[in-house]
């Protein structure tokens, strides 16, 4: 898939205020200062489509963009550490699970996992209560230009490993860069295909 147009659309907290559900729908999410909003520009050949920041937990919104007239790209809130109130964060949590349990057209929730890490406990945990849930979500582990392949590949079989104490199976995982753009091209495959089966 080759991403021509990318178009921000809205930001809010209200789940009833989201774009109709026509289109399908792919929401990325990570603990905070993951590379997410880098790896979103990178996906869409937009340099300063998401806000990055030096400061973890930029992102407070939902924030919903089109990408080619064809889908919606879904930029939420990171989990974990920001420099915030502790009643902020339990407030973005809320609307965020909230986000993920109810919207018709989310067709799968991408994790992001910084790839130099091992196993964490707060993705993990993330990733058991979307289980529990039933929402979709495929891993994508991030900043792989940082260390070399070997080392990358050994934490995500740690984290593999780790989920199948509660997965039967672990969800398809993607290595990426956003600065050398490895692993983008099979990410957008990846949601070219759900299109391709998408009934609104």
């Amino acid at each position: 898939m080759n991403v021509k147009s990318a178009e921000f659309l809205c930001s809010n907290t209200r789940t009833d205020k989201l774009p109709e559900l026509n289109l399908p729908e792919y929401a990325f999410i990570g603990r905070s200062n993951v590379g997410k909003s880098s790896l979103i520009n990178a996906l869409t050949n937009k340099k300063n489509l998401a806000k990055t920041s030096q400061t973890p937990g930029k992102t407070q919104l939902i924030n919903h963009f089109l990408i080619n007239n064809d889908w919606y790209l879904v930029d939420l809130p990171g989990y974990g550490y920001a420099k915030t109130s502790r009643s902020n964060r339990t407030e973005w949590e809320k609307f965020i699970r909230k986000y993920l349990r109810v919207r018709e057209n989310l067709q799968c929730l991408f994790v992001l996992i910084d790839s130099r890490l091992e196993p964490q406990k707060i993705d993990l945990e993330f990733c058991q209560w979307l289980g529990e849930n039933g929402i979709p979500f495929l891993l994508i582990f991030t900043k792989a230009d940082k260390q070399s392949n070997l080392k990358s590949t050994q934490n995500i079989s740690k984290f593999k490993k780790a989920l199948l104490e509660w997965f039967e199976e672990v969800p398809e995982t993607f290595l990426t860069s956003a600065e050398t753009n490895i692993g983008c091209s099979d990410v957008l495959s990846a949601i070219n295909v759900i299109n391709n089966n998408f009934q609104s």
